[in-house]
């Protein structure tokens, strides 16, 4: 009997102390009486031939008629600061572990489902969210799932390949073509230098599947790239041409492409269940952030999805949310990022105290009446400014927080406010961008502020079309300036187009898109307005009021690791994408196309304190030491 049980420990078991002739299964003569279904044996086998013999292991109980199928599921493909930002190991499969029914397998009742990083338990709150997915998935399948019905679907995708076989319809088919339509998915190359260096074919679509095909593309260094419907990047070895591609490579090519197209596509059952399964799970890993943790629904958001999972704003799903416990990192986040806590408070108090908070507060939070659990104590459809402000206040700061015990500190507040925690939670929990603070040996000197972080809010989607448009035309830094009390939003929705909007507030004079500078300057007088200030200063007020402040001594006094006050200016450094669309007036930039900037600082200054007025991103010397900085962050992976 071939049983695999290499890497098992106790605390990968269900947490039994079994005698481990029990868990493996091996030993005495009950083990070599009981049935193994061969569709089992043959699913097994299609994984090992497919991806690895390391991709599957098997537990067998001996006794009884279970058997543990552990699947790794390989996320090196994410971004390291992807898997920072989510708190997963990347360089770790993810295991799915499914317990079938040893002598029945898919006949037999449906399999239970575990989900886990052996080295990750305690902070893998990713596994829920995929656990609930996939076990949804599994249910769904369980309805019309035997043996029998795969071994009919096996037997159906070999007759393709049979000398009379549907080979000639195939090739027929694959002659008739309509252009294809847009689709925000799949978007059609229009840029005709773009499509000089790629050396683009006409993009086509077969009426037999009514759909998008993958094409191949080659660079100017002569390697093949394809690219399949589902927009991911598969790299094709430079010597071998679109020619030389097989009929039967063509063909599950064809297969591949008709379940491709979605993450919630149900890719084909042809390999076996436990392939189906495995593929589902890679369709889905890198789409997480763009569905809600709870119903499986997919975000909506004016400028599409953010970084970091989390859960929508229906009431139900906020209340599975708080009742699931995943809201409770308040201390931990406290105890290892409290900076950056501490910015996330400031930030909500600037939008909540904002005479347009009912333009820029938003989202609204949700949080649930720690007294009445079945009750919304803060409501976006019932918003209460006021009491929302009350709670706010009685939040303790951070900086006391860290100086005693946690539940000590939560009591304080409990006693102050039962609102004022829940809501610190919430602030946390809806953050969906990944900020860390820099520490000293990270942080670039001539920004002259302590108040460095690391921002990230773009999707793994979004950051892969940033770096492919990278590739194509470059890309350098410039500032963004916005108000603190904008900040809030951005951090849940991402940086906006706002021009011609409800949320505008500097006017579009040079047209709609993100505005951005290569000198600070001018980002500092766009993050000094809000509170009643509207009006952009002139050019010459700006030089004027830097050249002042330039003018005062360069010591400055050791600041706090916490923000001391209210009175707080921020600007982002961003980088952008150096394509035609990029627009320059003179030291005004504006990008119309929101892909093309991508945030990667943040700098805080208080009480009117500014950092260099003359900093100019376009410099050799300024370049370097951001790239010195940056590199090893962001482009590691």
């Amino acid at each position: 009997m071939d049983v695999k049980g290499q890497g098992w420990t106790d605390e990968e078991s269900d947490g039994e102390n079994e005698p481990e002739q029990f868990l493996y299964g091996i030993q005495g003569s009950c083990a070599a009486d009981l049935y193994r279904h061969p569709q089992l044996d043959a699913d097994i086998e299609a994984v090992k031939d497919i991806y690895t013999d390391s991709a599957v292991s098997v537990r067998e109980y001996g006794t009884i008629d279970d058997v543990d199928i552990d699947l790794q599921i390989n996320i090196s493909f994410l971004d390291e600061e992807v898997a920072t930002a989510w708190k997963v190991i990347r360089t770790e499969p993810i295991v799915l572990r499914l317990r079938f029914s040893l002598s029945q397998y898919l006949d037999g009742p449906e399999p239970s489902v575990e989900v886990f990083q052996p080295s990750n338990k305690e902070s893998f709150s990713l596994g829920l969210q995929l656990k609930k997915i996939l076990s949804t998935f599994t249910s769904q399948q369980w309805k019309h799932l035997s043996n029998e019905f795969l071994k009919a679907q096996q037997e159906k995708r070999h007759s393709w390949f049979k000398a009379g076989g549907t080979i000639k319809k195939f090739r027929a088919g694959l002659s008739i073509f309509s252009p294809i339509p847009k689709s925000p998915s799949f978007p059609l190359i229009q840029d005709s230098v773009l499509k000089g260096k790629l050396n683009v074919p006409e993009l086509r679509v077969t009426r037999l599947m009514n759909r998008s095909v993958s094409c191949t593309m080659k660079n100017p260094k002569g390697e093949l790239f394809s690219y399949p419907p589902n927009s991911q990047t598969v790299a094709v070895p430079a010597g071998r041409a679109p020619a030389q591609i097989t009929t039967r490579q063509l063909i599950e090519l064809f297969f591949s492409s008709q379940a491709g197209g979605h993450c919630k596509n149900i890719p084909t059952l042809e390999y076996g269940f436990l392939v189906q399964i495995m593929k589902y799970s890679e369709q889905r890993i890198p789409t997480l952030n763009e569905y809600c943790v709870v119903c499986d629904e997919q975000h909506v958001f004016q400028n599409g999805s953010m970084l970091k999972p989390a859960v929508c704003t229906r009431e139900l799903c906020v209340f599975s949310f708080y009742t699931l416990g995943v809201m409770s990192g308040a201390a931990e986040e406290v105890a290892t990022g409290a900076e950056v806590v501490d910015l996330l408070v400031a930030m909500c108090r600037a939008a909540l105290e904002s005479p347009r908070k009912s333009i820029i507060f938003e989202p609204y939070p949700s949080v649930v009446d720690p007294n009445d659990p079945k009750t919304l104590a803060f409501n976006p459809k019932k918003k209460n400014y006021e009491r929302l402000q009350k709670a706010l206040d009685s939040v303790m700061s951070i900086r006391e927080m860290t100086q005693g015990s946690y539940l000590e500190i939560k009591k304080q507040m409990d006693k102050l406010d039962p609102l004022a925690h829940p809501l610190l939670q919430w602030i946390i929990s809806s953050n969906r961008s990944h900020i860390v603070k820099l520490p000293l040996s990270r942080q670039l000197k001539f920004m002259h502020t302590s108040h460095q972080f690391l921002l990230l809010s773009s999707p793994p989607a979004k950051e892969a079309r940033f770096r492919t448009a990278k590739k194509l035309y470059g890309s350098t830094f410039a500032f963004h300036g916005s108000h603190i009390e904008n900040w809030h939003s951005v951090l849940r929705n991402g940086l906006v187009n706002a021009s011609y909007t409800k949320l505008q507030l500097h006017g579009a004079a040079y047209g709609k898109g993100i505005y951005l500078s290569p000198i600070s300057s001018i980002s500092f007088g766009y993050s000094g307005m809000g509170k009643g200030q509207h009006r952009m200063p002139t050019k010459d007020e700006l030089v004027q009021r830097y050249n002042r402040m330039n003018t005062l001594p360069q010591s400055r006094p050791i600041q706090s690791r916490f923000l001391q006050s209210r009175n707080l200016n921020c600007i982002a450094l961003c980088e952008v994408i150096t394509s035609k669309d990029l627009q320059k007036h003179g030291n005004i930039w504006v990008c119309p196309v929101s892909d093309h900037v991508c945030t990667r600082f943040f700098f805080v200054y208080e009480d009117g304190q500014v950092g260099d007025a003359n900093i100019n991103t376009q410099e050799p010397k300024i370049q370097k030491e951001i790239m010195r900085v940056i590199g090893t962050q962001i482009y590691s992976s």
